[in-house]
C-alpha cells in the first residue's frame, strides 16, 4: 500500500458469506472485519418492516460500542408473483431457523405454476454505514431479473442458484465471484459507498 493506511471497516454481520462478498468488492485497500471478531458486542433483533430499517438498526447498534466506521447491511429476494416477497424475510422464508435450503425449496414449490415474465423478481441491498451511534449516509442497490424453476450452479449463497439477472443467462451462483459483483445489488450499493468514502467523508476510521 506503499505507507497508505487501509480503512477500517466493522461489518455488522456474522453471515461470512456476506463478509468475504464485502472484501472481495472494496478490494487490498480496506481492513474488514464482522461480528466473528467481536463478540462483546450485541446481537440485533431484526424488527424492521423495510430493509433500510433493519440495516439502520444494526448499523447504529454496532456504531454504539464501536470507534469507526460501521456498515450493516440487510437485503433480499422480492419476487413480483408473490408479492414482494421473502422480502425482509428472505432468510427465515421457511420459518425461524430454517436453512437456505430449506427457503430455496419452499420458493421453488410457490412458484411451481407460475410461468415466464410472471416469475419476475430482484435482489435489493440497503447499506446503512454509522459512526458513534448515528447513521452517516444510506446505499441501495437493486438488480431485475427472474426466478430460475431449479437451481443451477454451486456458487454463491442464499438464492444465488435460482435467480438470473437482467440481461444475463447464469444464475449468479453459475458466475465467478468477479462477474456476479459487476452486476449484483451488492456490488452496485457497495460502489456508491467506496466512492462516497474515496471523496473524503470523514474518512478517519
Amino acid at each position: 500500500m506503499n505507507g497508505v493506511s487501509k480503512q477500517r471497516l466493522l461489518l455488522a454481520t456474522r453471515n461470512a458469506n456476506k463478509t468475504r462478498e464485502v472484501r472481495e468488492i472494496l478490494g487490498s485497500g480496506w481492513e474488514v472485519e464482522d461480528l466473528t471478531a467481536r463478540p462483546d458486542l450485541p446481537e440485533v433483533e431484526e424488527t424492521g418492516v423495510t430493509f433500510e430499517e433493519n440495516a439502520r438498526l444494526k448499523a447504529v447498534a454496532g456504531s454504539t460500542h464501536y470507534d469507526g466506521w460501521v456498515l450493516a447491511d440487510d437485503s433480499g429476494l422480492e419476487v413480483d408473483a408473490l408479492g414482494g416477497a421473502p422480502g425482509v424475510r428472505s432468510a427465515r422464508f421457511a420459518g425461524e431457523g430454517a436453512d437456505m435450503e430449506a427457503n430455496r425449496a419452499l420458493l421453488i414449490e410457490k412458484l411451481r405454476d407460475v410461468r415466464g415474465k410472471e416469475r419476475s423478481g430482484r435482489f435489493h441491498c440497503v447499506l446503512a454505514l454509522a459512526k458513534g451511534g448515528e447513521v452517516v449516509r444510506v446505499f441501495h442497490g437493486t438488480i431485475e431479473g427472474v426466478i430460475t424453476p431449479a437451481e443451477r450452479g454451486t456458487g454463491g449463497f442464499g438464492y444465488d442458484s435460482l435467480f438470473v439477472p437482467e440481461g444475463a443467462c447464469r444464475t449468479f451462483a453459475e458466475m465467478s465471484g468477479a462477474q456476479k459483483h459487476a452486476l449484483s445489488h451488492r456490488g452496485r450499493a457497495l460502489a456508491a459507498l467506496a466512492a462516497y468514502l474515496t471523496r473524503g467523508a470523514e474518512a478517519t476510521a
